[in-house]
């Protein structure tokens, strides 16, 4: 294989490789003794260097340039190497590297100190990152399978929990058949068009309605008639299935029903997990296929395609995902819920996509690193809160937390007040760029829609905040005690840096967002 296809696929390579040593490692430490240091210390670790070597090789061809490795066009279009998919690869790896840590210390304080559950998770990234950057059907269908396999078998890591193999068991179900919609759309595609990659299908449907129009064509006009009215039951129906499948995989409503159980039941690290890099390779694989395979003037129009049913998604997910966390008394699963209202905040930069395509893809990149590192500070918080026998799960166990133990209290308002798009911290100006956006390009509603939400959005966060600082136990009330893990710390820490900085410093971002969109 040539030296430069090597470099350009090193992200993915390196955490691939990785996965399968880690096996062997996790195999092999099974024959320690008992005595010696558990198996999640060492595996915490070396899992998240491989994320961040992964991370730092995607950034460093980034820099590189893509463009300079043209090798890599050989791999189309099976695996698109762009700097759309490098910029993906930093947010994925970024994202698992913070779940290993987030792991290194919940698992061995709640006695699920087993090894498998890092080389799951790295495999599962190696799908999440080949999704990124799937430029075919068949990619597709690989990449997500890969990914979901992991999560599913993650989800059910509390084995002696009944509320957890419920939820791995729903959540497979209804993976399952999302994956086989995808499954069947791009059937139907391959069935109309006679191509299963992405361009192949854009380009045969933008030319199907050329030819159409075309005075000079050497083929009757009604044969090219009868043709493609054949094609459009196949290319609608392929695209509605394809839509649903996408609309489950970033937990859209009304396909959103197995999140909050699922969130809930599984250990929160594989919840951080799911909250950030499924859902990030979830709107890359949207992007992909939406912008790729069906932006000709009939599929992406909003008389006849997809933007109107995709602001429906929108508008949907984020009234309805708000006003369900309004009423949770648990807080995981309030930010369960929060986390599908910030899904519908990112379909609005779909939307916006079909006008103004380099600007939404570079505010819904730049979002999702801003989502990324608040959510998995949020959960990160929520983990060390709470240790075994005395965890953090209700409002209730948070109260008084901001005068007993003021260092938490600070993480967990800092990472809320992002994902609540305060300024100046990296949430705010995710929702900026993104609205801007909607509002420069003719969806003025979409953004109002948003901003409303977004406010709905703040109580629930501000109600975590009035708990911890303005709120004493009752008497008698269980009280969660705080763990002490170096592994959970390290996450919070790099997480805050980066809300921080993000916010701070948002013009560097955002102009390598854009690069990444054009």
């Amino acid at each position: 294989m040539n030296a430069n296809i090597l470099l350009g696929l090193s992200p993915l390579l390196i955490v691939a490789v990785g996965a399968l040593v880690l096996m062997v490692v996790e195999a092999l430490s099974r024959f320690r003794d008992e005595r010696l240091e558990s198996p999640s210390a060492s595996l915490a670790v070396s899992s998240s260097v491989v994320l961040f070597a992964s991370a730092i090789a995607a950034a460093g061809v980034w820099f590189y340039g893509p463009e300079n490795l043209p090798e890599v066009s050989s791999l189309a279009p099976w695996l698109l190497l762009d700097r759309f998919s490098l910029f993906f690869f930093v947010i994925l790896t970024l994202g698992g590297a913070l779940s290993c840590l987030l792991a290194g210390g919940y698992l061995p304080e709640h006695k699920l100190d087993r090894g498998e559950f890092y080389p799951l998770l790295l495999l599962s990234t190696v799908g999440a990152m080949t999704l990124a950057a799937a430029g075919d059907m068949l990619t597709i269908f690989l990449g997500l399978e890969a990914m979901s396999l992991g999560v599913y078998t993650m989800v059910a890591f509390r084995r002696g929990s009944p509320r957890s193999i419920e939820a791995a068991l729903k959540y497979f179900l209804l993976g399952s058949f999302a994956a086989a919609l995808l499954l069947y759309g791009g059937a139907l595609l391959y069935g109309a068009t006679g191509h299963t990659d992405l361009s192949g299908i854009g380009s045969q449907l933008a030319n199907t309605g050329l030819r159409l129009v075309k005075s000079d064509s050497e083929v009757p006009s009604d044969m090219l008639l009868i043709a493609y009215d054949n094609a459009v039951p196949l290319v609608m129906v392929g695209l509605v299935l394809i839509l649903v499948g996408l609309a489950f995989k970033v937990s859209a409503v009304p396909f959103h029903m197995w999140t909050p159980d699922a969130y809930e039941g599984a250990p929160t690290p594989a919840t951080t997990y799911m909250a950030v890099v499924v859902k990030a390779a979830a709107f890359a694989l949207m992007l992909r296929v939406l912008l790729i395979a069906f932006a000709d003037a009939k599929t992406a129009s909003w008389g006849t395609g997809w933007p109107p049913v995709v602001a429906g998604l929108a508008v949907a997910t984020m009234t309805v995902a708000n006003v369900i966390a309004v009423r949770q008394e648990s807080v995981k699963r309030m930010l369960a819920y929060s986390s599908i209202a910030h899904a519908g905040t990112l379909l609005i930069a779909v939307v916006a996509a079909t006008k103004a395509t380099q600007q939404a893809e570079a505010s819904m990149i730049y979002y999702l690193l801003a989502y990324t590192v608040s959510t998995a500070g949020a959960f990160g918080t929520l983990i060390l809160c709470g240790s075994r026998g005395a965890e953090a799960v209700s409002y209730e166990d948070l109260a008084g937390l901001g005068r007993r133990h003021p260092a938490i209290a600070f993480a967990f308002s800092l990472f809320l007040l992002s994902l609540a798009g305060v300024p100046p911290l990296a949430g705010f100006f995710g929702k900026f760029y993104l609205f801007r956006v909607a509002i420069d390009n003719g969806f003025t509603m979409l953004a109002v829609l948003g901003l409303l939400n977004s406010v709905i959005a703040a109580y629930y966060y501000l109600r975590v905040l009035v708990v911890m600082y303005m709120k004493e136990p009752e008497p008698g009330a269980p009280i969660a005690v705080p763990m002490r893990s170096g592994y959970v710390a390290a996450a919070l820490l790099i997480s805050a840096v980066l809300v921080v900085l993000l916010g701070l410093l948002p013009n560097g971002t955002l102009e390598a967002a854009i690069l990444a969109a054009g």
